[in-house]
């Protein structure tokens, strides 16, 4: 095969990876009904709204902190896409747990360098949740969060896992199965293990 005809093959194959970006269909997703966005808020609300009671009464005077900005994604999924696999009890609680668990580890291990504690943290809690099938997408910021948190966050060290990284989202959880059941057009969770 001449140089030419090596270039030209490249160049076909870099034009087929940069056809990939386009995606496969046009337009936005379908609007959801009013009823669908009148229960994602209301499970939003009540579901965020008792973590941080619960945070505020319970946890804001012992430097301990139950609310942390990963659990608002997983509200999204909770209330927002309560069908979908990522949004299940098992993704939910073991995605959170895992991730708390390598991100808490990687800041102790890795702390003098910031910028690969955190990328150890998010790709190996990435890879666990996998592993464990329990992938939870707000579990990578939970990840991420126990190596980019304040101080309060790292002095907690492991009782990282079990204040917000358990018991938010047995929280979430448990209004999610409250809220998710009202309509009759919804129904959560669609499975457990």
């Amino acid at each position: 095969m001449s140089g030419t005809q090596a270039n030209w093959r490249q160049a076909l194959s870099l034009m087929a990876y940069v056809r990939k970006m386009r995606g496969t269909t046009r337009g936005s997703p379908p609007r959801v009904s009013n009823q669908e966005v009148f229960w994602s808020w209301i499970g939003a609300f009540l579901g965020i709204g008792l973590v941080g009671w619960v945070n505020q009464a319970f946890f804001s005077e012992i430097d301990l902190t139950l609310t942390i900005g990963s659990l608002g994604a997983s509200a999204v999924l909770l209330y927002g896409a309560a069908r979908s696999p990522l949004a299940q009890p098992r993704n939910l609680v073991g995605g959170h747990v895992i991730s708390a668990l390598v991100g808490v580890t990687s800041w102790k291990l890795l702390s003098a360098d910031p910028w690969l504690a955190q990328a150890v943290a998010v790709a190996t809690a990435i890879a666990f949740m996998h592993l464990s099938k329990t992938l939870h997408p707000p579990g990578g910021a939970t990840a991420l969060i126990a190596v980019i948190g304040s101080e309060e966050i790292h002095a907690m060290g492991y009782y990282y896992v079990l204040i917000p990284a358990t018991l938010g989202p047995l929280i979430l959880l448990a209004v999610a199965l409250l809220v998710n059941n009202i309509p009759a057009t919804r129904r959560y969770p669609e499975n457990w293990i």
